[in-house]
């Protein structure tokens, strides 16, 4: 269909060549191009492997663009998104002069929504603290000048500030046509250009989303295309089975009481005893907190739903919420006619009702199977108690909504174990699907080392997380740039941030630590200072791009296997065994292959970046496993002599590296 153009395009003298400074011809970049384009005109599903440096982002929007078909790109982020439609678009589509019409659509938690606003502004009340009176302000004035009405276009207020729930919508308490702001909707206005526009970029929570509300049968969320690309597909699985459940909090039904209440006695005060019924809902959802308390002793704060403690009280407990919510649902939908708010707040009654129906249902002892098989489990924690549903698979789901003659591109850097695609492919249902792997330009063998540490004992020591901290101070010392630590859990991040801080006692070099402040806020501090120690743990594994001496020594203190206490993971695992597979060799350690080579990416991100890779876990050298985890990993250097890695460092390749020079060779 347009092989010359392709060609043209990632060639030495063509657009890209002459638009952008710099720009390098890659073998690999085009090759995964042509790739998409071949699978765009069969009409078929690639799953595509391509290593850091490939330029994967512009070999899928060349074909997109080049097609004229509409294009549906999903990214794993919302930051993702926001610069694949600020930054990387843009450029690509001046470079190619074509008149291509690109939307921007994500969940309408995103959008500010002019009734919640005004809501909020009518009853500051509302308002939990004097920080919000300014925050109020900013948004207010935000809409009034905003096309997009994009929360993510008012840095002013912090991403996470809970006032953005107060002032966005829910799919329960949006009034639809009923709203009296509905010409003047972001969210429409948004949904509208998306139905319109050539390319629609979203993020892989919103399709996900999408999924889920066509399971019950709503479909106009988001347009039909031609093609879809997942870009950073890796996060599909997880992401689909957060999505492709359902949860129900005690908070949610507090505030549904709270809603139906204020919307009653505002509305329709005489027809019904509507604080009657909310009290009583409120007092049941109390009730089921008190009774689940045991459940917060418990490993992790959760238990199946085959392992509640005290089972009749919980179930008697729970009938008592269900006959509350039915009385609440009952009387809002004899109401829900005489105003909008009254409608809203019925059908979030309804919602909640049907999540806590399929939730306690089967009844206990009835296993679920099938392809239909879920998993339930109840979270208690200090300030929530929570009702959780997830499938045990979702390969049926996910592969079932791909449209007939639609075309699916999967990109990632991190898809295979060892070039197996197997575990990722079963994940989506996807086996029948086309799979591709494209190297990383990157010389990883000059560039990198990985070290692991001789002496450490093993992880299940209980001094493990002291020793492997201090055995990181003299590489640290050594180290000019920045340092990115990677602990496997929490707990662990707090122990080596205090083991580094009084080891470094004499140091200028700032030590951060997940949790001091947001993600953004602390990648931003990271990159400023150019040596800091920043210390994370699960989110902190990806989407990490610190390129230069900024960062220079990545540490991972063990391998990533899931905790065992997972309710999902646990279900998964045990389903392999009874059909007679191997939990730990089909599950585990191909989840563990593919996060660990997420956190190593961390580390080279360009052709002139360099450093070290830590992994304090001995397991990946002494273990007969290990192997395929290393062998997994980028091609660095190897050694296991701190002297090596001590001189790589303070050698950087091509300056001074001859100890690094026979490290690559062994």
């Amino acid at each position: 269909m347009f092989s010359d153009d392709l060609a043209e395009l990632f060639g030495p003298d063509g657009p890209l060549a002459r638009q952008l400074p710099g720009y390098v011809p890659r073998a690999a970049q085009l090759a995964l191009s042509e790739a998409i384009r071949d699978t765009l005109e069969e009409g078929g599903v690639l799953i595509a492997e391509a290593g850091t440096g490939t330029g994967k982002t512009w070999a899928y929007l060349a074909p997109a663009f080049l097609s004229g078909g509409k294009v549906l790109v999903s990214t794993g982020t919302r930051t993702l998104q926001d610069q694949l439609f600020r930054r990387d678009i843009p450029r690509l589509r001046e470079a190619l002069a074509l008149p291509v019409d690109v939307a921007l659509l994500k969940g309408r938690g995103n959008y500010v929504c002019h009734y919640h606003l005004e809501r909020l502004e009518q009853d500051e009340r509302a308002l939990k603290s004097r920080d919000e009176m300014p925050q109020l302000r900013a948004i207010r004035r935000f809409v009034r000048e905003s096309d997009t009405g994009d929360r993510a276009d008012l840095p002013e207020v912090p991403e996470t500030a809970d006032i953005w729930n107060r002032v966005t919508s829910t799919r329960e308490n949006c009034l639809g046509q009923d709203c009296p702001y509905v010409r003047d909707c972001f969210l429409l206005k948004a949904r509208r250009h998306a139905q319109e526009a050539d390319v629609v970029v979203v993020n892989h929570a919103l399709f996900m989303a999408d999924l889920a509300l066509r399971e019950e049968g709503v479909t106009d969320l988001l347009p039909e295309t031609q093609l879809v690309v997942f870009d950073e597909a890796h996060q599909l699985p997880d992401t689909a089975t957060r999505f492709l459940g359902q949860s129900l909090s005690l908070h949610q039904a507090l505030d549904c009481a709270r809603q139906a209440e204020a919307a009653g006695l505002a509305h329709a005060r005489e027809a019904v005893r509507w604080s009657d019924l909310c009290q009583a809902l409120d007092a049941a959802a109390r009730d089921l907190r008190l009774v689940s308390a045991p459940v917060g002793r418990l490993p992790g704060g959760r238990a199946t739903f085959e392992q509640i403690p005290e089972p009749e009280a919980f179930d008697q407990s729970l009938e008592r919420l269900a006959q509350a919510l039915d009385g609440l649902t009952e009387s809002l939908g004899t109401q829900e006619e005489r105003h909008p708010d009254l409608a809203a707040a019925a059908r979030t009654a309804r919602t909640l009702r049907a999540r806590l129906w399929q939730w306690a249902h089967p009844a206990r002892g009835e296993p679920e199977a099938g392809d239909q098989a879920a998993v339930r489990w109840i979270e208690h924690s200090t300030h929530s108690v929570r009702l959780q549903r997830a499938p045990l698979s979702v390969a049926r789901i996910f592969s079932g909504f791909r449209r007939p003659g639609q075309s699916w591109v999967l990109a990632s850097a991190t898809l295979s174990v060892r070039g197996d695609f197997q575990h990722f492919q079963r994940q989506l249902g996807l086996g029948n699907a086309e799979t591709r792997s494209w190297a990383s330009p990157f010389d990883y063998p000059a560039q990198g080392l990985l070290y692991v540490p001789k002496a450490l004992p093993w992880p299940s020591d209980p001094g493990f997380t002291d020793a492997f901290a201090q055995a990181l101070l003299p590489l640290v010392d050594a180290c000019a740039g920045g340092v990115l630590v990677l602990c496997t859990t929490l707990r662990a991040v707090d122990r080596v941030a205090d083991v580094l801080l009084r080891g470094m006692l004499s140091s200028d070099r700032p030590v951060m630590r997940q949790g001091e402040a947001t993600r953004g806020v602390l990648l931003e501090r990271f990159r400023a200072a150019g040596n800091a120690v920043l210390v994370g743990s699960t989110s902190f594994w990806e989407g990490i791009d610190v390129p230069g001496d900024a960062l220079t020594l990545v540490a991972i203190d063990k391998l990533p296997f899931a905790p065992p206490d997972d309710p999902v993971l646990e279900a998964r695992l045990n389903a392999c065994r009874a059909e007679g597979g191997n939990p730990f060799m089909e599950y585990q350690l191909p989840q563990a292959a593919l996060l660990l080579k997420q956190g190593a990416g961390r580390l080279i991100r360009s052709e002139t970046d360099w450093g070290v890779l830590v992994v304090g876990d001995g397991r990946l050298v002494d273990k007969p496993y290990g192997r395929l985890l290393w062998q997994g990993l980028p091609p660095f250097a190897r050694t296991r002599d701190v002297d090596v890695a001590l001189d790589f460092l303070g050698h950087p390749p091509g300056r001074a590296e001859p100890a690094a020079q026979d490290a690559a060779r062994a």
